[in-house]
């Protein structure tokens, strides 16, 4: 048993030698040590006369950047440039012609309310006007009775501090008309004619828009109600919340770039107007706000927007966006040879700045030259070859 074993082994084994054998008789001759390869270097290209006329080689040098960090953001409106109006009686709602969304003027009605309340305190006013003016009369009978010696100067008196008291009386009940919304034209109206009327005028002092009404006609509002809101919306707020790590260099008078995606990506440069002193500690963030000039009214409040802020400017080596190319998943630059031909060097590199740079992390040293316009296409002839 043990010799067929062996036998059978060196059977297996003169068959193999043989194919090997007959394999390299098929190749050929192998190639000698030392001698060039036939096959093209994958990250070296040799573009044509016609490609290099449009190539643009430069040098890395140290400039001066700024990179940003983008954050989301929304459009607000502009809390100097708001009123939210309520009344200033309890009532009725009678009428209500201003809707959502209208363009109003300073001074506009808004609506009107039914008020007892109000009616009332016109009735005070008045009663206090009659009671002045009888105490008035009695203190001038008053003097011209002291004067006859007919009563005593006690009594005058007491008649004098009658009249002060009625006297304080009218102004803190013309203090409660004019805190009830009435104006001093009103008041003036109301004692000039002693008719009382209960329905108080709901207006604007802010020209705007009406960004919110929460009434309707019949409905009974409370002082403590708000019920238009109307804003100013030829300048609005850009507000973001920007994670605390990030917020360290961001300071009043940055400059900012807004993106405006809902404007086809439209593009507006501002400056920080305002950054935050607390942190969120629920989203641990700080509040970092911008100012927008809206005169056409294209930004519209509650818009989401991108907000680009730029970090101070420091000194470092940068290149060109442009001269950067992906490959692999990975970034790449074109660095010329001294036969012409250009290699594809892999490089680390920060993101793009407000001006178009990239931070060199690592790949590159100052003073080396690379394709800086152009590397897309070279790129391109490099994969064709």
């Amino acid at each position: 048993m043990m010799r067929w074993t062996c036998r059978k082994a060196a059977a297996v084994l003169a068959a193999a030698l043989a194919i090997g054998l007959a394999g390299g008789c098929g190749r050929g001759t192998e190639r000698p040590a030392g001698a060039p390869a036939t096959a093209q270097d994958p990250l070296r290209v040799q573009p044509a006369p016609a490609m290099l006329e449009r190539l643009r080689v430069a040098t890395v040098e140290t400039t001066e950047i700024r990179e940003q960090f983008r954050v989301a953001a929304s459009v607000q409106v502009d809390e100097e440039r708001v009123a939210r109006i309520g009344s200033s009686v309890s009532g009725r709602v009678i009428e209500a012609p201003v809707m959502l969304g209208a363009d109003v003027r300073s001074g506009q009605p808004l609506a009107r309310i039914d008020s007892t309340e109000l009616a009332i305190a016109q009735r005070n006013f008045l009663k206090a006007g009659l009671d002045l003016e009888l105490v008035q009369r009695g203190v001038e009978r008053a003097r011209l009775l002291v004067a006859a010696d007919v009563i005593g100067s006690a009594e005058l008196q007491r008649r004098e501090n009658e009249l002060f008291s009625a006297e304080a009386e009218l102004r803190a009940a013309r203090g409660n008309l004019m805190a009830l919304g009435m104006s001093v034209e009103a008041i003036g109206r109301l004692e000039n004619t002693r008719a009382i009327s209960p329905v108080s005028t709901l207006a604007t002092k802010l020209a705007g828009t009406v960004i919110e009404r929460r009434l309707t006609v019949g409905q009974v509002v409370q002082p403590a109600d708000i019920l238009f809101t109307v804003a100013d919306l030829s300048q609005v707020w850009v507000v973001s919340e920007v994670p605390e790590e990030q917020v360290y260099g961001v300071k009043v008078g940055d400059p900012v770039d807004v993106e405006i995606p809902a404007l086809r990506d439209r593009r507006l440069t501002a400056r920080v107007t305002h950054v935050g002193n607390i942190v969120n500690p629920e989203t641990r963030t700080v509040t970092v706000r911008t100012t927008l000039p809206n005169a056409d009214r294209t930004i519209k409040p509650a818009m989401l927007v991108t907000m680009a802020i730029r970090e101070p400017a420091r000194r470092a080596l940068a290149i060109p966006a442009a001269a950067v190319v992906r490959e692999g998943g990975r970034e790449h630059v074109f660095v010329p040879e001294p036969d012409g031909a250009f290699r594809l060097r892999p490089v680390s590199l920060g993101p793009e700045t407000s001006d178009g740079l990239r931070p060199v992390l690592s790949g590159l040293a100052q003073g080396e030259r690379l394709v800086v316009d152009g590397a897309f296409h070279l790129n391109a002839e490099r994969q064709r070859q």
